[in-house]
């Protein structure tokens, strides 16, 4: 403690290595190395909407077509490029098809139920089947906090939507009972 108390007045002012002018520290992103890269990658996954960081989105469950439309349109590109498309797979493949923003992402269904979900998320739009271990073939991802029955596909790009098979997958869906229906 005496010692602390020792440090002369020129030593508690003196620059540090990294200060800048006046003596204040530079801000990290200024620095060279790899200080830099954590930092501009941690800029980068802060300014990602809370969906594409791996938690659920803000967007609040509401029913409609335009909740999820301006769901939609809050993702970043490619998400949403990929998510327009399996949107206008799913108008096109399912009459009678509804829309609702719940649990942060979009989810489809015909009647009372929910069938799947696509939600975006950092470097990629899952498809989510909520019966997914009942369709034929089962798709290949098994979601982590979606249920243990719950099967899907990661689409990284739009060229990774096999649109035949994401349909069929829809329609088989859609055919058992949903989930999530009002009681």
């Amino acid at each position: 403690m005496a010692r602390a108390k020792a440090i002369s007045k020129e030593n508690r002012t003196a620059r540090k290595p990294d200060a800048g002018p006046r003596g204040k520290a530079t801000p990290k992103a200024a620095r060279p190395g790899k200080a830099r890269d954590r930092t501009t990658a941690h800029a980068v996954a802060a300014k990602l909407p809370a969906a594409m960081t791996g938690r659920a989105s803000p967007a609040k469950a509401k029913d409609g077509d335009e909740p999820v439309f301006a769901y939609i349109r809050s993702l970043p590109q490619p998400q949403r490029g990929i998510a327009e498309r399996v949107d206008a797979l799913a108008a096109r493949t399912l009459p009678g098809l509804k829309r609702s923003v719940k649990w942060g992402m979009a989810w489809y269904g015909i009647g009372d139920g929910w069938c799947f979900s696509c939600g975006g998320f950092a470097g990629h739009v899952k498809l989510t089947f909520g019966r997914g271990t009942a369709l034929e073939p089962v798709p290949p991802v098994t979601p982590i906090g979606m249920g243990k029955d719950s099967r899907g596909v990661d689409l990284e790009s739009v060229d990774d939507l096999d649109e035949r098979q994401a349909a069929s997958w829809m329609k088989q869906a859609t055919a058992m009972p949903g989930f999530g229906k009002k009681r």
